[in-house]
Formats: C-alpha cells, structure tokens, sequence
C-alpha cells in the first residue's frame, strides 16, 4: 500500500494520499488494492473521526492506467481488474459492489466524514473515486470528466449510482454521454462538488479537524442516517432516524456536548465503537 497510497492519523484525522504521482495517480491493479486496503483499515480504526483523500502530484487521479487500454486496442478483453467477465463474475461485497466498484465506495462505507480534496485532474475512474466521500472540495481550475465514453466504455466504478444522488439525471446523462471536461466552478454549480477553493486539501484538513471535534457517536450516527437516505424508502428513513435520536440522548457524549457548549470549552468526548 505505502507506494500507492500513504495514511498519516493525527488527532483523529486522517490524511490519506494517492502517492502514485509520477503517473498522476492512475489506475493499475495495485492502486485498486492500496485504495481498498486503506479505506478497510479505516473502517476499523475508532480512533479516526474524519477522513481527507487526496492525491499527491500534478493530479488527484488521471483516472485508469493508460496501459490496461492499449491492452484493449490489441483486442484483449481485459482491464484495470482482470477480464471483462470477472467484472459480473468476481465476488461482490455485501452491499454489492465487485472490487473496482469497492474502490470508490469503500469510502462511502468508513463511518465518519470522508472529504475528496481534487485538483488537476480527475477523469473517469478517477473522477468516480472522487464520488464516493461524502463532500468534495476542488479547486476552480480542476478538470473533471466522465470519461468513459471516449474510451468506448460506460462509468463502472459506482458513478452512476453515485451521481444520479447529486445531480439532476439530464445532468448526469449528458455528462456520461459526452464525455466533455468541466472544471470546479461548473461542478459546485451543477452539484458534483461541495465547494470551490484555491487549496482544497488544506480547507479538507481544516473541516476534517473541526468535525473531529464533534460528538463522534453523532457523527457515526449522521453518516449511517445520510447513507439510508441515499436509498431507503420514505417510512423507513423516519423510522431510522427515531432510532438514533433515541440511542443519542443522553448518552454521555451527548451530555458532554451539551456541557461544553452551557460552559463555552471545549468537549472531551469517549471514542465511538466499531
């Protein structure tokens, strides 16, 4: 993992890097292991309260490795995973992704706020990992793309699933069917990204920090409650959001936000359990 991807935790934070930078962070057999491996690992460390994924270099990612196409061109049925029907045919995670597809939601599954900090460029696969966190911050000159139909192909790293909870679906349709660069202003306006800013992965930092400072069963329990909400059905949703009120208060983080707020300090909160 560590010459694909680095983790650095510090205060609760961690600070996850793409580190493939000499190939702006493509896409190749082992950045799909590294990517899953690290998001895994997080979804078991109670210590982390945020997470920030970013990448070093000229590039978040370029999205899949250039040589996994030139493969293609010469006619071999072949990807950035293994053959194409492995693609339908490989074990699926219990929420149904293959292991491209668990690359980018992998981060959708950690527990906690997950900030995609996105500058350069992030194309096709590279622009769906930048989907799967919770927000992402990207700066005004980014290039993005669903760049799968130059390539002949349709998004199959959970874009679609991904993009159609942000975007209206005429939206996410000509932008699939185009296959056309926009940049972060476009993206913050048309919903594809939360906010626009000269240093992304420094303002991603900063929020991660501050959200660590939350009640971390509070945030556990608005991660778990907005992921529902992505799918679930209307009686549902109410009734989920019932039960986490319910299992929040007065619990002692919660009375331990309360205090700290009436006292004007800072909280002093217990880790959350995995």
């Amino acid at each position: 993992m560590n010459d694909r991807v680095q983790i650095d935790i510090v205060d609760g934070v961690a600070d996850v890097r793409l580190v493939r930078a000499d190939k702006m962070n493509a896409l190749d057999n082992a950045m799909f292991d590294a990517l899953i491996q690290a998001g895994e690992r997080l979804k078991g460390e109670a210590a982390v309260r945020a997470v920030v994924l970013s990448g070093e270099g000229r590039a978040f990612c370029a999205g899949l490795d250039t040589s996994n196409f030139g493969a293609m061109a010469s006619g071999e049925r072949s990807g950035g995973q293994g053959t194409a029907g492995a693609l339908v045919t490989d074990n699926r995670t219990p929420g149904g992704s293959n292991r491209a597809q668990h690359a980018v939601m992998v981060w959708r599954e950690i527990p906690v706020p997950v900030i995609a900090a996105v500058h350069g460029v992030a194309y096709g696969g590279g622009f769906q990992l930048a989907l799967g966190p919770d927000m992402r911050f990207v700066t005004p000159d980014v290039k993005l793309s669903v760049f799968e139909i130059r390539w002949g192909l349709v998004p199959d790293m959970a874009g679609l699933v991904l993009m159609r909870q942000l975007v209206r679906d005429d939206i996410a349709r000509e932008l699939t069917y185009s296959g056309r660069i926009f940049d972060g202003e476009e993206a913050v306006r048309i919903g594809m990204a939360t906010r626009v800013m000269a240093d992304p992965r420094a303002e991603a930092l900063a929020f991660a920090r501050e959200a660590a400072g939350r009640n971390p069963h509070a945030m556990r329990a608005a991660k778990r409650l907005l992921n529902l909400a992505a799918e679930a059905d209307q009686r549902e949703m109410l009734m989920e959001e019932s039960r986490e009120q319910t299992a929040l208060i007065g619990s002692p983080n919660q009375v331990e936000a309360v205090r700290a707020n009436m006292e004007k300090r800072a909280p002093s909160f217990s880790e959350a359990e995995i």
